[in-house]
């Protein structure tokens, strides 16, 4: 049949030049016949040529013992840099002017701004406020390399810095959330980060990101800080939930039931340091006059609370 018909057929021919066991020269052809329509005898066929040629030979390299002086032998994972100088803001400011005159898609522009994340870690919160001072400038295409820095930086300075610029309305609205997102992936967080964020929930500017950004901070801060609900800093960020509560979640219209599911959301996603508001969380989701969603998600909200709380007895019965 048509099917089992060769369509392509090729060949490959190299004639190689060696001396002295080296390879001095490879000159190869390689032809390709397509066969479109057999029986009309019709289809294409391509030649490529290449050639290989070697040009020098270098010297062996003496291997030199003093080159494996600074090796030692580790696992893969990730080590913490330690700087071994004292970073400067000025060196940081010309880090940035650096950034803005690189090509966009160049190595050494993803080289540069790895250093400014880097050695943003090692600058104090006066350091960096002087920083933004000097380098808030826009490059080509609108482009602030210290404002995509920051949230990579993930220092306190570095959240104090960024709590600042939001609170003052420096940055646009799409940074913003940029910076509010980056709250979840802080991998140590302080009490000091969450003390400068959790004025910030009162805000009428705190969307869905921050609150469940920050609640993730203090989520991850709380695992690894076992007394986390008498920490002031997670304490003031749980009051200011459980004011939005009003006790018992009583909503007004729809808009306010949306706000009433984002902060039970966010309680929720506090862990260990909503224990506190279990009282309250029960209140919402035992009173039958509640619409559904709340009662649903006042219930979900107890999903990292830890069982010595005993939800079944602070909920009842939920129907």
């Amino acid at each position: 049949s048509q099917s089992e018909q060769q369509i392509l057929s090729s060949q490959l021919e190299c004639v190689q030049s060696i001396k002295d066991g080296v390879l001095e020269e490879a000159k190869c052809t390689e032809s390709d016949h397509v066969t479109l329509y057999p029986h009309q005898g019709s289809g294409a066929e391509t030649q490529t040529q290449s050639s290989l040629k070697l040009l020098q030979v270098q010297t062996e390299t003496l291997y030199n013992k003093g080159d494996s002086e600074d090796l030692y032998v580790t696992n893969i994972l990730y080590e913490k840099e330690v700087a071994k100088r004292e970073v400067t803001g000025g060196e940081v400011t010309e880090l940035v002017w650096k950034l803005c005159l690189a090509h966009s898609a160049s190595y050494e522009t993803a080289d540069l701004f790895m250093t400014l994340v880097f050695e943003l870690r090692h600058l104090s919160l006066e350091a960096l406020r002087a920083l933004w001072q000097r380098s808030s400038f826009k490059c080509r295409d609108n482009w602030q390399p210290l404002i995509d820095a920051l949230p990579s930086c993930a220092t306190e300075a570095c959240v104090v810095l960024m709590k600042d610029l939001i609170a003052s309305g420096e940055v646009e609205e799409d940074k913003v959330e940029y910076f509010f997102w980056s709250f979840a992936f802080i991998s140590n967080p302080t009490s000091g980060m969450i003390e400068s964020l959790a004025p910030l929930l009162k805000s009428p500017r705190a969307s869905q990101s921050f609150f469940l950004g920050v609640t993730a901070l203090v989520h991850r801060f709380c695992s690894a800080h076992g007394s986390c609900d008498h920490v002031p800093a997670v304490q003031s960020v749980m009051r200011t939930l459980g004011k939005f509560l009003g006790g018992n979640c009583t909503v007004q219209d729809s808009e306010h039931l949306s706000k009433m599911q984002l902060v039970l959301k966010a309680i929720g996603n506090a862990g260990l340091a909503a224990a506190s508001l279990a009282p309250a969380l029960s209140l919402c989701a035992s009173l039958k006059s509640h619409p559904v969603e709340i009662r649903l998600a006042a219930v979900q909200a107890f999903r990292r609370v830890p069982c010595s709380v005993r939800v079944r007895d602070l909920v009842p019965e939920v129907t």
